[in-house]
């Protein structure tokens, strides 16, 4: 508990940008949830709450490679106090929606956030290692990792209130004043990124430049084994969450004979474990190669994952589900703020937004396959079968990750100057 204590006591900007995050994180489950139910009740489709799901996850393919080299240009704490103020903006036509025939702005709403979304978890992840100490890294990011799920239980929660007492409008205010607070709590971080840019460009210098830059994060995600071994597992994992994403409430439904109530308490079951694994890894992150974190939490979350889906060949009853779904949480934990800190030690100031950005763009793709491959082979190949594709891709991962720990050491690559 000494290094927890250490980071959250001594770093005081690190602490005002983990409270921002936590509470705006909060607000987008409260939404997520919420319009997830509200969509249903308005349409009674469940094609419409397909379109919801597209036009929260199109932008990371679309944007997130892109949104990843105007963070490096701008002030990290600006464009996260920007993000949240536009997040907060683009809510106000949710108080239009009176039926199906105006569900289109939902779509609207929740495509304008998520294209915000790209330009603030970069800038995020790249504020992080600026302001705790190298050593404090793993820690930092552990606790990071633990708001995630702290947020999701919290957001899940009082979205599904907030939706069936006051619907959209609720819903909407609710969020909007969490993207207010935190921009309240990242105004006060004292911490300014310099940026050596030029603030007058022409613009066909400007396109030149923001093109180089763009094809220089691409080069560097694949630049040394390390970065190429980071690149490739975010492309695997990234395949096996398309499929789980799209399989899992099958799998409970078909087979362990769950109805929506028990699907749902599963999901959630999940942030539970988070959380304890969270606290964990940051009371004992310092202690651990951040690689070592990473390959041994990502090992033992595909095994629990592969005890999951093969659990029902043998035995007919919900309760392992929930064991499975409760433990998971702490090796999954490790493996995020293992993975992260890795990224940020082999990345340096400046570029580290275009890279965050081209990787969450290229696994995006890979989900996106995921999905796709779900849905055509389900019925062929079998829902559990595709499932094990997932819990391999997370075992396999692990266990080069814990055989190649020397190719990611934390040495940054030189990164050449961009033409002007």
């Amino acid at each position: 508990m000494k290094d927890l204590w250490g980071v959250l006591a001594r770093q005081r900007d690190y602490r005002l940008v983990l409270s921002a995050g936590l509470i705006s994180m909060t607000g987008d489950w409260l939404l997520r949830t919420g319009l997830a139910f509200q969509i249903y009740v308005l349409t009674g489709s469940t094609l419409a709450s397909g379109g919801l799901l597209l036009a929260s996850f199109a932008p990371t393919v679309l944007l997130g490679s892109l949104a990843g080299v105007f963070v490096d240009r701008w002030d990290q704490r600006k464009t996260m106090i920007v993000a949240n103020l536009l997040n907060a903006a683009v809510l106000l036509p949710l108080l239009a929606v009176r039926g199906a025939g105006t569900i289109w702005i939902v779509y609207g709403v929740v495509l304008a956030q998520a294209c915000l979304q790209q330009f603030f978890q970069p800038a995020e992840q790249s504020l992080i290692p600026v302001l705790v100490d190298s050593k404090q890294l793993v820690t930092a990011n552990a606790l990071n990792s633990q708001i995630h799920d702290l947020a999701r239980l919290i957001g899940a929660a009082i979205g599904g209130v907030l939706a069936a007492t006051g619907g959209l409008t609720l819903l909407a205010i609710a969020d909007a004043v969490t993207f207010l607070l935190a921009i309240a709590l990242l105004s006060a971080v004292r911490h300014r990124t310099e940026r050596i840019r030029e603030i007058a460009e022409a613009a066909g210098g400007a396109i030149r430049r923001l093109k180089a830059e763009w094809t220089e994060g691409l080069k560097l995600c694949v630049r040394g084994s390390g970065m190429r071994l980071l690149f490739v597992f975010c492309l695997v994992t990234g395949l096996g969450e398309g499929v789980m994403s799209t399989l899992f409430a099958p799998f409970v439904s078909t087979e362990l004979g769950g109805d929506g109530k028990a699907y749902g308490l599963i999901v959630s079951s999940q942030a539970i474990g988070g959380i304890v694994g969270g606290l964990v890894a940051a009371a004992v992150g310092s202690r651990l190669p951040a690689a070592t974190m990473w390959g041994v939490g990502a090992l033992l979350f595909g095994l629990i994952d592969l005890t999951l889906f093969c659990y029902p060949l043998f035995w007919d009853s919900l309760i392992p589900a929930f064991a499975c779904m409760i433990v998971v949480g702490l090796p999954g934990a490790f493996a995020i703020a293992g993975m992260m800190t890795t990224l940020q030690r082999l990345t340096t100031d400046g570029t580290r937004g275009r890279i965050f950005g081209a990787i969450m763009a290229a696994e995006g793709v890979t989900v996106l396959l995921g999905i796709a491959a779900a849905g055509l082979l389900g019925e062929v190949v079998g829902i559990i079968p595709l499932l094990v594709f997932q819990g391999l891709g997370y075992v396999v991962g692990g266990a080069v990750i814990l055989s190649r720990r020397r190719a990611l050491t934390p040495r940054p690559e030189p990164v050449a100057p961009l033409p002007v």
